[in-house]
């Protein structure tokens, strides 16, 4: 059973939707960022940076910073940029691309079903950064980016969703990135009927946003420690959205230095376990077991023998997890990706020319590029209670903040 908790959200006025919403910080580059900070009052950029204008500035992820967001936040509400919904509601939020369209419900998912493993994760999460945001949410009060939840989709779901969307919707914008969002207030006769259906649901995985997540968990638990109680700590903000409709693209690596080793030496070591041709042109992996290489400026293909795959294996079988076995810790000494510094991960949204690009100014020297996961590959490593190599998968749509901001303490 999944539950969809309605909440009161706290939200951009009409005319101002489009500007204050943003996608997460750190997709945008630094230049872009600076500009969207002295150009546009009201992004909701500003309430994240909130002393990017000034000269004496509050140590990184300190309280005192914290308290500082939460100040700009009610100076955002005060100005009457950001106004609460009078009743709490469910959300219905579309986003078009030129390539595809994902429909999800916004609403608050349920701690105790994260708990109880029927929100089901497939990332670790280093307890720092879950510290750190835990921190952040108990100091500013809000959530305003939604966790990626995703589910095997029904029939029901479509038409109630597709019923919805033929109306007008609240927000209707575009963004320079060339997609379209658009947000629903569901009506409640709707909202009942939905939440009837998502009840039928025996389990829901995270898609983006296992930090987050873990972080709303642990603060339910603070507070509870405390003696607060809040109907919306239970929860925590959440984009509900069908499996077959997100786009999961490769997360790609890229080794600044293949330390000790000739090209030559490197093709040889290669060569003991792997079938290579060396390629006329750069291409993505045309299948699964496939590792497309790009050494210093020359593309291969790395032909993995499927006789040493154990297809039964939910971690093993991953060809991101064959490439660090194989490859990266017995070749060049890599053993831990989250740490080491000899590794940059690419997002197989920027394609091959951001692998061409970094090995061609000599900022690596040799790059991977792998055959995307698919989302039963995700599922399976979830339902085992595994956990996938880091960066695996790049996940779409990414979601904006600030349209849909959840009050923790209500």
């Amino acid at each position: 059973m999944t539950k969809l908790h309605p909440f009161r959200a706290i939200r951009p006025v009409r005319d101002k939707a489009h500007l204050v919403a943003t996608r997460p910080v750190y997709t945008y580059k630094k230049s872009i960022l600076k500009a969207k900070l002295e150009e546009n009052p009201y992004t909701f950029i500003r309430i994240i940076h909130p002393e990017y204008n000034e000269e004496v500035k509050t140590k990184p992820n300190s309280r005192e910073r914290f308290l500082n967001v939460r100040s700009k936040f009610e100076e955002f509400f005060d100005r009457g940029i950001l106004i609460q919904e009078e009743r709490a509601a469910l959300y219905l939020y579309r986003q078009s691309t030129p390539e595809n369209i994902f429909v999800g419900v916004i609403a608050g998912a349920s701690v105790q079903e994260y708990e109880e493993d029927r929100i089901k994760k497939h990332e670790a999460t280093l307890t720092s950064r879950e510290g750190m945001f835990t921190n952040y949410l108990d100091t500013v009060g809000f959530n305003a980016e939604p966790v990626l939840l995703t589910y095997h989709g029904n029939h029901k779901i479509a038409i109630l969703q597709e019923q919805i969307m033929s109306v007008r919707p609240e927000y209707e914008f575009s963004t320079t990135d060339e997609i379209k969002h658009e947000l629903w207030v569901i009506p409640e006769p709707m909202e009942k009927d939905l939440q009837g259906e998502f009840e039928q649901i025996t389990a829901t995985y995270i898609a983006d946003g296992h930090h987050r997540s873990a972080s709303s968990v642990r603060l339910d638990e603070l507070l509870r420690e405390r003696g607060e109680s809040y109907p919306n700590m239970a929860y925590f903000l959440a984009c509900f959205m069908e499996e077959q409709s997100l786009r999961i693209l490769e997360f790609n690596r890229v080794i600044k230095k293949i330390k000790g080793l000739t090209p030559e030496d490197f093709l040889k070591k290669l060569k003991a376990d792997f079938q290579l041709e060396k390629l006329k042109k750069a291409r993505k992996p045309k299948q699964e077991h496939e590792i497309v290489m790009n050494l210093k400026g020359t593309w291969y293909a790395i032909q993995i023998v499927k006789n040493q795959v154990n297809e039964e294996d939910p971690v093993g079988s991953l060809d991101a997890e064959i490439l660090t076995r194989k490859i990266l810790e017995p070749i060049l000494g890599i053993k831990d990706l989250k740490t080491d510094s000899n590794v940059q991960f690419v997002s197989g949204n920027l394609g091959l020319e951001a692998i061409e690009e970094i090995v061609a100014k000599g900022k690596g020297e040799v790059g991977f590029v792998l055959y995307p996961c698919t989302m039963d590959q995700v599922k399976k490593v979830a339902d085992h209670q595994m956990i996938m190599p880091p960066k695996s998968t790049w996940v779409e749509p990414k979601l904006r903040s600030g349209l849909t901001i959840y009050n923790i303490r209500e």
